[in-house]
This record gives structure tokens, sequence and C-alpha cells, in this order.
């Protein structure tokens, strides 16, 4: 498929809005221009924690406020984080976005997205949100109806850090420019390990306390984890698939939850090429590992991860042309979110596009669920 076609059928409520916005900078809304920002962050487990280590170490942003409904994730993130520790606590949200924070971090489960987006819409605050946006196409409707009410200069940004990683973006240009030739057929993974398991609470708080392992609440792993290779495709490609196919299986993972563990979904793309994925969750720890995408064009073939990307050439099994890349690439993404805020930088909306991927991912997980094609279409525009 040509590199820069661009297609998107995602009914009236993304029409309005640019797939990703870059506007000029303008005073901070909030702050004065290259202030240090207030941040708060909601929902304060395992990815918020990591997360807020680079907000830490980042001189551009200061931690004002934290919520959870767990008093004992609120400890251990002050007790993790002591640039947190003179945090104020809130219970919810609301009580979060009634205070003077500049910018808010929302970590909270997936299933939870499209409200918690919507009440920080209507705050006026930056926005940095975790993937996905959404666990199903009910949810990404309400994602997109938010959407529109985003504010000039009020960023929205979604963790999909591969789009601000520095070697993912010098891939994309690449490959925007032609050096691989028009795309002829992708395929992505992400194999991996299994998920940490949480204990020791009350029987009545498993579905959050665990709402990685419950499909209703995460998303599956399609969504909540494999939305990230979904969305290199969709970013590097500019166009949604049009149909799915798709297998999947709790091969291993029988003790807890409702979610599989091992996936495969054919996409059919707008020209007809196909882009396959394959997911699982079945391998030991610190064991195998292949996540990444792969862009087999008709000039060569780029390979993209969080470690680096490489092409290849004709009659070389040696790459061309090799980056390597160091440390997590997701303090890119904090920094180009903090450097928004603060006005230094322009403000960037993500949302129709992080929306996008979020169905892609949602696509495959309806195709697998239910053994038949399922159509954008279907789950654009039920």
């Amino acid at each position: 498929m040509p590199a820069n076609t661009r297609r998107r059928i995602l009914g009236n409520a993304a029409g309005t809005l640019a797939a990703l916005t870059v506007l000029k900078p303008e005073s901070v809304r909030g702050a004065p221009a290259n202030a240090q920002i207030k941040i708060g962050v909601v929902g304060t487990g395992r990815r918020a924690t990591r997360v807020g280590g680079h907000f830490a170490r980042n001189e551009g942003a200061a931690f004002e406020a934290l919520a959870d409904i767990y008093e004992d994730q609120l400890d251990n993130y002050q007790q993790t984080l002591p640039a947190a520790k003179s945090a104020k606590r809130y219970g919810s949200i609301k009580a979060l976005l009634d205070t003077d924070v500049d910018a808010v971090y929302i970590a909270t489960p997936p299933y939870l997205h499209p409200e918690h987006f919507e009440l920080a819409v209507e705050s006026g605050k930056h926005i940095l949100l975790e993937k996905p946006v959404a666990v199903d196409p009910a949810g990404i409707r309400r994602f997109l109806a938010a959407a529109e009410k985003i504010a000039p200069g009020q960023t929205v940004m979604v963790d999909f850090q591969q789009r601000w990683g520095k070697d993912y973006r010098e891939a994309y240009e690449r490959v925007q420019n032609g050096e691989i030739g028009d795309i002829r057929m992708i395929r992505s993974a992400w194999i991996g390990s299994d998920l940490p398991r949480r204990s020791g609470h009350a029987p009545e708080q498993e579905g959050v306390r665990n709402w990685l392992f419950y499909k209703e609440r995460s998303g599956d792993i399609m969504v909540e984890q494999n939305c990230h290779n979904v969305d290199v495709v969709r970013w590097f490609t500019g166009v949604h698939p049009v149909a799915a196919s798709g297998y999947a299986d709790r091969a291993v993972r029988t003790d807890i939850g409702n979610i599989v563990d091992t996936l495969a979904v054919n996409y059919k793309q707008p020209d007809g090429n196909v882009y396959t994925h394959a997911g699982n969750q079945i391998c030991a720890r610190r064991g195998y590992r292949d996540v990444g995408e792969y862009f087999f064009g008709t000039k060569g073939v780029l390979k993209t991860s969080r470690g680096g990307f490489a092409i290849y050439r004709e009659g070389n099994l040696a790459p061309a042309l090799e980056r390597k890349s160091q440390g997590d690439i997701t303090v890119d993404l904090v920094a180009r979110f903090i450097d928004a805020a603060q006005g230094k930088a322009p403000a960037v909306n993500m949302a129709v596009e992080s929306a996008e991927s979020t169905l892609t991912a949602i696509m495959g997980r309806i195709a697998y669920e239910t053994e038949r094609v399922v159509t954008w279409d279907e789950v654009a525009n039920p």
C-alpha cells in the first residue's frame, strides 16, 4: 500500500477532529508559560508508578495530587516515589480535578477510561491517558464524543509511547520518504511472559485489583497490551484495516480471570494486503520475547521495536541500516507532554488517532471471540 494513504471511517464523532492535531504554542492553561506544572495522578498502580518515575525526574513537573480508591496503593506510590510524598491524596478523580493541578495523568483500569477522560476534558486540564482508550465500541463512541469538547491549547496525549520514541520517529520518516517502497505485507507480534498477580485483598476487590485478567475491564490482551503494535502499524501506514479474522486460546493460564493467553489475528488492509498479528503471554519470565513490527516493502524490509529499528535490502541478510535504542522510550512521551503543558512546545491532540488504534484492536478481539470475519463498519458504525 502507498505509505501516505489516509482513510478513516469513525463516523460523525471523529469527523470534527484532526487525526493528530498539533496546535500553536500558547500560554499554559492555568499556569504561566514555562512554569513548573502541577501534576495530578489518578490510579496509583504499577504502571502509574513507573511513569511517575519519569515525571519525578523531569524538572518541569511536580506532583500536586494523587487519587485512588485504595489507601494501600496511595501509600505504596508515595513510598516508592519520594517526589510524591507531599502530594495531597483524594479518593476520586472528581475530587482531584477540582484542585488547581495543571495536568492529569490517568492510569485507571481501561474500562473506566471513557468516563475519566470525559471528566478530564471538561476540567480543561492537560491530559495524559493510559492506553487503551476504551474496551468496547460503545466506550470508543463515548470517548470520541468527549474528544469533541477538547479546548484549543489543551494537550491530550495517550501512552502509545512508540509515537514519541526517537528511533521510532526516524523509522516512520524513512517509511514516509519511500526508503522501503510500497508496503505489501505487515507482521507484528507481542510474544512475552505472563502478567503479575495481586494477592492479599478481599474477595470483593478481585475484579478491580486484578483488572488485567478480566476482559470486561481490560479489553483482553489484544486491546490492553497488543494495541501498541496495532498503533504502530496504523501510524506507519496511515490506514485502519477493513476486516479481521482470528483465533485465540487459554493455552496455559488457567488460574485466574477470563482473558486469553495466546492469539492470532489477520487483518485485511484497504488495498487488500495482509497484516497479521500474533500475541501470547505463555513464555517464562525473562525468557523468550518478540515484541515488534515488520514492514515488507517493494524496496526493503523494516523491523521496528522499542529496542530500535533495522532496514534490510535485497540480497543481504545483514541490516543495511540499524539503530539501537537505549532506555525506556516512555521518557520521551513524558517529556513531550510536560513541554506542551508548559507551553514550550505545541499542544498535541492524539484523541482520534488513539481511538482508531484502540478500535482496530477491539475489532481483532471480537474476531477471535466470535471466530468469524468482523468488518470495520460493523464496529465503527453499529
